[in-house]
């Protein structure tokens, strides 16, 4: 009889081999998502993912056309690590629609803005340093900051964004017991998971104390474009250079398949991206770079942000009728922009517990855990209204309403409340 254990088990040999960092790595709860809402049955309202079919295909077609035209033998070819120069020239055009001016050398193209960030905490976190964040917080950048084995403190977040004096209050504590805080993390606008906007007089209030306290900031805006009614404040770099670093993505305004996004950082800064960027890839993806780019010269790129932005408006729309139709004694944030909502369920209901009977009435949600670091978030939930159709996202609170309304009449027939 052989001794070789069968390749198909769950048995790792190299368990001892790994990284110690390696056991940091676990699945995120929307990833694990994904088997279950690929269910056509399903009602998802749960991933982020852009309605990319309001793209018109003939925009990327002629984008493709012209690219392989002009520029095809560059296209298919290696690149520099910090991107190419005429798609980072490009970037300086759509970040000042956000008020922020830069230097076009600043700016660094990465495998999307999550790789950005993966890049940025590997150049400053150490095992046991504090990262700072909104209190509930970007489930990937979570996952980015335990793989460097840092610590995320959740600071108050209300529905003016991130409090600052919770933050003041937090960095003397921090400091008082000796721990070492590298940055301050935050999505200011329509925030995901919570959809909430930092106000304006926030913004200023949070960099004058992180300038104060020499603490950078990681200002992610992949949706600030996606406004519904008023445009929301200026981008927190745009009146800040030596302590902000910005990132931007093309996921949300264009589509998420290209995996394009771009960090603009202080110099010093941007050096050592470019050369953590070139360690890890030797270059990003200059085919995909340079099709962005045909499409930014040669479309209404604009306009079509503007379609993009009535879509998504129309779905938020569905998505609050339905809550006041279905579940009007919940709480939930009324976001001017983005992908999301914030839902706050009734005392005693646990969000991740109750998903798997929400699967089997058809709808899934992500559970406000997912965007804790400290375990907090069980009574709540993000609800996604960027893909399902207007008709789905009121069919799916439906769903999901019978769902939150019998774990509720449970707790109230056996005490549990």
């Amino acid at each position: 009889m052989s001794n070789e254990t069968p390749r198909g088990n769950n048995f790792d040999h190299w368990l001892d081999s790994y990284a110690a960092r390696a056991n940091t790595l676990s699945v995120s709860e929307v990833r694990a998502l994904f088997a279950v809402v690929s269910r056509p049955e399903v009602v998802s309202l749960a991933g982020g993912m852009p309605f990319v079919s309001a793209l018109p295909k003939e925009l990327m077609e002629a984008s493709f056309d012209s690219m392989m035209t002009e520029r095809g033998n560059y296209a298919l070819q290696y690149g520099g690590g910090q991107g190419d120069l005429r798609l980072r020239d490009q970037i300086r055009e759509v970040m000042a629609l956000e008020g922020i001016h830069a230097s076009v050398e600043d700016i660094v193209i990465t495998t999307g803005s999550q790789q950005g960030l993966d890049l940025l905490g590997g150049l400053f976190l150490d095992a046991g340093d504090v990262v700072l964040a909104e209190s509930p917080s970007y489930v990937g950048a979570l996952g980015i900051f335990r793989h460097y084995e840092a610590h995320v403190e959740h600071l108050h977040t209300d529905h003016e964004g991130l409090d600052p004096d919770a933050l003041e209050a937090s960095i003397k504590q921090l400091k008082a017991e000796g721990r070492r805080i590298k940055f301050l993390y935050l999505v200011p606008n329509f925030g995901n998971p919570s959809g909430v906007t930092l106000t304006e007089e926030r913004r200023h209030r949070i960099v004058e104390i992180c300038r104060r306290e020499h603490i950078l900031i990681l200002e992610d805006n992949p949706y600030g474009l996606l406004y519904f009614g008023e445009k929301p404040p200026v981008a927190m770099r745009s009146y800040e250079e030596d302590c902000v670093i910005y990132l931007g993505s093309f996921s949300k305004i264009l589509a998420p398949g290209l995996r394009v996004g771009y960090v603009l950082a202080p110099p010093a800064i941007r050096d050592k991206l470019v050369l953590a960027n070139e360690s890890a890839l030797l270059s990003p993806s200059t085919f995909t770079q340079m099709l962005i780019s045909e499409y930014l010269a040669k479309s209404d790129w604009q306009g079509q942000i503007d379609t993009f932005r009535g879509i998504y408006r129309e779905r938020r729309d569905a998505a609050l009728d339905a809550m006041a139709e279905y579940l009007p004694h919940l709480h939930t944030t009324r976001p001017d922009g983005g992908f999301y909502l914030w839902v706050t369920l009734p005392e005693g209901i646990d969000s991740k517990a109750m998903l798997p009977l929400a699967v089997t009435e058809l709808v899934a949600y992500t559970p406000g855990t997912a965007f804790y670091a400290n375990g907090g978030g069980k009574s709540n939930l993000r609800i996604s209204f960027c893909y399902p159709t207007p008709d789905n996202i009121n069919l799916g609170i439906k769903r999901l309403a019978t769902v939150i309304n019998r774990q509720a009449e449970l707790l109230d027939t056996f005490g549990a409340r």
